[in-house]
């Protein structure tokens, strides 16, 4: 009983805790270009296989448009092959915000590469690769005291209508904060890996305001 009126209190204020199996088994999951797998030694993980292209695994029944997305994540140190986040606001398979991390530049010992290691963007229209272009440094930063590439972190981003903060594991300093290239259309989220990417992930919580 008292794990039902738990469940009912986060509900009521907006707060899911989302088992990613279970929502996957349960086909609440739609995977976009790439395959979403329960990991087979850890049955709370799910895992999208590396492929051409970016993979999104899009969440058919959450909603959030502002407020928290916590999630636990793990890429790998494979240098130009490890792009791993989450997406917001997906009005489509081509249009959404994302926050992700370049694992493989945790470790990086070169500026350059340590200014690149977490990255907003905002497609269609906002690749990372315009922003890095047009837009030098604003979108992207270096995470300091990073996190294992091979390991697990926790990425906390923080929406409201204007802006985008980004933290790591229990730092209460944001790591990025932007001013979001786009307004909220939609109220979809995903799981959200790049070009030639795997990715781990577990302990999805929503919060929204």
């Amino acid at each position: 009983m008292f794990i039902i009126l738990l469940c009912m209190t986060l509900s009521s204020f907006g707060q899911h805790k989302v088992n990613l199996a279970d929502a996957l088994l349960e086909k609440q999951i739609k995977a976009v270009d790439r395959e979403l797998s329960v990991n087979e030694e850890h049955p709370n993980v799910v895992e999208m296989n590396a492929a051409e292209g970016d993979g999104l695994a899009v969440f058919k029944e959450i909603s959030f448009v502002t407020g928290t997305l916590e999630i636990d994540l793990r890429g790998e140190n494979n240098p130009g092959k490890s792009f791993i986040g989450i997406a917001f606001n997906i009005e489509d398979e081509e249009t959404f915000e994302a926050v992700y991390f370049r694992p493989f530049n945790f470790v990086a010992t070169e500026q350059i590469r340590k200014d690149h290691m977490l990255q907003y963007i905002s497609h269609p229209e906002y690749t990372w690769y315009k922003l890095r272009e047009e837009r030098t440094g604003e979108f992207e930063n270096e995470i300091p005291e990073p996190p294992s590439p091979d390991h697990w972190f926790k990425a906390t981003i923080k929406v409201s209508e204007k802006v985008v903060e980004v933290f790591v594991d229990h730092r209460d300093e944001a790591v990025l904060k932007v001013e979001r290239l786009t307004s909220g259309k939609s109220d979809r989220i995903g799981l959200w890996v790049g070009n030639g990417s795997s990715g781990r992930f577990r302990n999805l919580h929503v919060s929204s305001e």
